[in-house]
C-alpha cells in the first residue's frame, strides 16, 4: 500500500506525512512562514516598519543672496531660490511652523567682494551673519547651522588660501577659526565646518571655547568627498565660474572607505559633537560603516546634484515623486540621524498630509 499525500495549495504539488513533519517543525520555511503577511495592509506594514521618516530628521538647507526683499531662482535646482537676509527669516519661520527643527545656510557673495584671501568671510556684518541674526531674531528656537569654508568668499572659489596652485592649510586653520567665531556671535548653534583643511575642527573647537562659545556644538563635514555632484550647489554661491582646477588635494577620493573612518575618528578626537558624509545617495556604505563604528549623531547631505537628478526627472515624469521620500528612507536605513536636504519643506508639507 503507497503512503498517503497531502496536497499544498496553490501548486498541487504532492507531499507525503513524513516531508511535511519535517517542514512544519522547521522554522523560517514556506509554506508554515509567509513573509507577506506582514505586508497585506497599510496598517500592519506601518506596525512592523523598522524605519522611519519624520520631520525630525529634516535640515532645510537654504542660500543667501545680497539685496532686500529678494527671492533669486538657481536655474540648476528648480524650486530652489536664493533670499535675501531681510526675507530668510519668512522662509526659515514657514519651515519651523512645518516641524523642521534647523536650517543650514550658504552664502551667494557679490562677486566683488570676493578676495584671494576671502576677507568677506570674517566680516562680522556679511551675509550669514546677518542672516543668523534675523533668524535669531524671528524664530529663536529654530537651530541656525552655519557654513564654514572659504570657497562662497575666495576669487580663485577654493576653501582655503592658495600660494601658487598649493592649498595652505596650516595659514588656512585661523582663518576658518575666526569665520566660525564670528558666526557664533551672531548667534549660530552649530558649526559646520566643509573645508576639508587638516586640523580645523580642532582649531575651531579650541577658538570658540576660548571665546566662551563651549555650548556651540560643531557639525564636521568628517567624509566630503571630492565628488561629481556638487555641480549645482556651485551655481547656486557663485563659485563653478571662479574655481581653478579642482579639490582632490583636500576633498577625499571617492574610491576610499577606510579613510572616511580615519578621518572621522580624527573629527571625533578634535572636538566633533556630529559628523557627516557628503553626497548622500552614492556613500550609503559609509554612513553604515560610520554609525556601526563610532555611534555618534551621524548625518548626511543630500546634495544639490542629487536634488536636480530627482526633481528633474520628477518633473519630466520620469519618476514618480515618491522617489523622493525613499531616497531620504535609505538615507535612514543606512543609519543617518538626519538629512541636510532641498526637499525639506516639500517633505514636511507631504509628511503632513501623510500623518
Amino acid at each position: 500500500m503507497s503512503d498517503p499525500k497531502i496536497v499544498t495549495p496553490p501548486f498541487g504539488r504532492e507531499i507525503d506525512y513524513k516531508e511535511a513533519a519535517k517542514v512544519s517543525a522547521m522554522s523560517g520555511r514556506y509554506p508554515t512562514v509567509r513573509m507577506r503577511r506582514n505586508r497585506t495592509g497599510v496598517g500592519v506594514r506601518r506596525l512592523v516598519a523598522e524605519n522611519k521618516l519624520s520631520v525630525d530628521d529634516l535640515i532645510w538647507t537654504a542660500f543667501v543672496i545680497d539685496g532686500e526683499n529678494n527671492r533669486l531662482p538657481v536655474e540648476s535646482m528648480p524650486g530652489v531660490v536664493r533670499y535675501s537676509p531681510d526675507v530668510i527669516a519668512e522662509a526659515a519661520n514657514e519651515a519651523f511652523e512645518l516641524g523642521i527643527p534647523a536650517i543650514a545656510l550658504f552664502p551667494f557673495t557679490d562677486p566683488k567682494k570676493k578676495t584671494p584671501d576671502g576677507r568677506e568671510s570674517l566680516d562680522p556684518d556679511n551675509l550669514v551673519c546677518t542672516a543668523i541674526r534675523n533668524i535669531k531674531a524671528q524664530i529663536p528656537e529654530m537651530l541656525v547651522i552655519c557654513d564654514v569654508a572659504l570657497d562662497p568668499y575666495t576669487s580663485h572659489g577654493h576653501d582655503g588660501l592658495m600660494d601658487g596652485e598649493t592649498i595652505l592649510n596650516d595659514e588656512t586653520l585661523e582663518v576658518l577659526a575666526k569665520q566660525a567665531f564670528n558666526q557664533a556671535e551672531a548667534g549660530c548653534d552649530t558649526i559646520s565646518p566643509s573645508d576639508m583643511m587638516d586640523g580645523r575642527v580642532g582649531a575651531i573647537r579650541q577658538t570658540l571655547d576660548a571665546a566662551g562659545y563651549q555650548d556651540v556644538r560643531i557639525m564636521a563635514y568628517s567624509a566630503k568627498y571630492a565628488s561629481a555632484f556638487y555641480g549645482p550647489f556651485r551655481d547656486a554661491i557663485g563659485t563653478k565660474a571662479a574655481l581653478i582646477g579642482d579639490k582632490r588635494t583636500y576633498q577625499m577620493d571617492p574610491a576610499n572607505s577606510d579613510e572616511a573612518m580615519r578621518e572621522i575618528a580624527l573629527d571625533i578626537d578634535e572636538g566633533a559633537d556630529m559628523v557627516m558624509v557628503k553626497p548622500g545617495m552614492p556613500y550609503l556604505d559609509i554612513v553604515r560603516r560610520a554609525k556601526d563604528t563610532f555611534g555618534m549623531p551621524t548625518f548626511v547631505y543630500q546634495v544639490s546634484g542629487e536634488y536636480a537628478m530627482l526633481k528633474g526627472a520628477v518633473e519630466h515624469g520620469w519618476l514618480d515623486e515618491r522617489v523622493i521620500l525613499e531616497s531620504l528612507l535609505g538615507f535612514k536605513r543606512a543609519g543617518a540621524d538626519g538629512v541636510l536636504t532641498y526637499f525639506a519643506v516639500d517633505v514636511a508639507k507631504k509628511l503632513k498630509q501623510l500623518s
